[in-house]
C-alpha cells in the first residue's frame, strides 16, 4: 500500500494498518525498552491516536516475553473505564514482524513531564489528579479477576491537560490474580515498588504504595529515593522501612499523613482512600471554579 500523501502540504503517513483506517506519522511520542509509541491518525473518527509498536524480532528467542506482550494487548482490549487509556485496535504485521495496537492519545503526555512543565500548581489540582488515579485503580482492583498494575509511576499516568483528565496507561506489567488476590514474581520500577514486591508475595495493595510515591513526586517534583545511586541501595532502604528523603519536603501535615497512609503496611484500598478526609471539600470533577481563601499553591 502506498503510504505517501498526494496532497501538497499535508503530512504523509509512513505506515497504514491493514484496514486502511489508521495512519502512522513519523513523530515519536515515547519509547521504552520494549515499545515505541508514535503519533497517528484515525481517518474514520478524524482524530489523533497513539500507534504502539513492538518489534517482535527482539524477542524471537523469548517466548515468555512474547506471551506477555500479547497479554497486555488482550488485557487492554477488555478494559473500559474513563481513567484507563482507551484501546481501539490491534494486529500483527507478519512481514515486518511487529505487534501493533492503537490507543487513545493523551495530548499533554505523561504526568511527570506535565507536572515539571507546570511548577505553579494548587493542592486542589493535585487532589483532583489523585482522585482520578484512585478511581482508575479502584476499577482495576475490583475487576473480576482483580488486576494489579505493578508498575504505577508518574511516567505511565497520562493527562489531557485541557480537561485536567487523568488516564492510567502502560499495563504491560499488569497481572490478573485469582480469589486469593495474591501474586508472585518481582517486577516494576524500584523507586515505586512496595517492600512486599521484593518478597514476591503481594496483593493489589502494592499499587496503593506506588500511588503514594506518585503523590510524593507530584508534590515535591523529586523521584522517590533519588538520593540512592543504585537499585541495591533503594532495595535496602525500602525493605528496611526507610522513607525517601523527599518526604521531608512535604510541609502540609494532611498531605504527608495521606502519603504515609499509602506507604504503610496496613494500606487502605483504593475505594477506602476515595472516602478519605483528604478529598473533602473538592468540587465536582473538572469544575475548577474560583480560587478560594483555602487554596494554597505549590511553588517549586
Amino acid at each position: 500500500m502506498d503510504t505517501s500523501s498526494d496532497d501538497k502540504g499535508s503530512e504523509p503517513f509512513v505506515e497504514i494498518d491493514s484496514t486502511g483506517r489508521y495512519g502512522r506519522y513519523c513523530e515519536l511520542l515515547g519509547a521504552g525498552a520494549v515499545k515505541k509509541v508514535y503519533r497517528a491518525f484515525d481517518q474514520v473518527e478524524g482524530k489523533e491516536v497513539a500507534w504502539n509498536q513492538i518489534s517482535l524480532k527482539k524477542f524471537s528467542k523469548d517466548e515468555a516475553m512474547i506471551k506477555r506482550l500479547y497479554y497486555e494487548v488482550e488485557l487492554l482490549s477488555n478494559l473500559k473505564n474513563e481513567h484507563i487509556i482507551d484501546f481501539h485496535h490491534s494486529w500483527t504485521d507478519t512481514e515486518k514482524k511487529t505487534l501493533n495496537f492503537i490507543t487513545e492519545a493523551c495530548v499533554s503526555g505523561c504526568l511527570r513531564d506535565y507536572r515539571r512543565k507546570h511548577r505553579h500548581l494548587s493542592i486542589i489540582a493535585v487532589k483532583k489528579w489523585c482522585r482520578q488515579i484512585l478511581k482508575g485503580l479502584e476499577y482495576l482492583h475490583l475487576h473480576d479477576p482483580c488486576i494489579i498494575h505493578r508498575d504505577l509511576n508518574c511516567s505511565n499516568i497520562f493527562i489531557n491537560g485541557n480537561l485536567g483528565q487523568i488516564k492510567i496507561g502502560d499495563l504491560g506489567l499488569a497481572t490478573m490474580v485469582g480469589e486469593s488476590h495474591r501474586a508472585h514474581s518481582m517486577i516494576g520500577t524500584p523507586e515505586f515498588m512496595a517492600p512486599e514486591l521484593y518478597e514476591e508475595n503481594y496483593t493489589e495493595k502494592v499499587d496503593i504504595y506506588s500511588f503514594g510515591m506518585c503523590l510524593l513526586e507530584m508534590i515535591t517534583l523529586d523521584i522517590p529515593y533519588s538520593e540512592c545511586d543504585s537499585v541495591a541501595k533503594i532495595y535496602k532502604k525500602v525493605t528496611s522501612g526507610i522513607r525517601p528523603k523527599a518526604l521531608d519536603k512535604v510541609r502540609d501535615p494532611q498531605v504527608k499523613g495521606f502519603i504515609e497512609k499509602c506507604l504503610g503496611s496496613a494500606r487502605p484500598s483504593a475505594s477506602e482512600l476515595l472516602q478519605d478526609p483528604f478529598f473533602e471539600g473538592l468540587d465536582d470533577e473538572y469544575d475548577y471554579g474560583n480560587v478560594t481563601s483555602g487554596l494554597y499553591m505549590l511553588h517549586l
